[in-house]
């Protein structure tokens, strides 16, 4: 599984409205980066309180990364 594909699968087991989720990967020279983009409805969902569930997803996104010796990655979270 690819890791934009995991953010993926996570956001959207977290969200009201999964089919607004939008999960786009960008590789740079020495890093991931994972853009997500959810419904301004579901922003609270996926952030939680004090950050921890945006927290979780990329400590889980990031520790697949090391197991298949990926770059780093670097997981953004926004809303439309």
């Amino acid at each position: 599984m690819s890791l934009c594909d995991l953010t993926e699968f996570l956001v959207k087991n977290l969200v009201s409205n999964p089919d607004m989720v939008s999960v786009k990967q960008f590789d740079d020279e020495e890093e991931i980066t994972i853009e997500v983009l959810v419904s301004s409805d579901d922003m609270g969902k996926v952030i939680g309180k004090r950050g921890m569930i945006a927290s979780a997803i990329r400590t889980i996104v990031q520790a697949s990364s090391r197991l298949n010796n990926d770059d780093r990655v670097k997981v953004n979270i926004d809303s439309f």
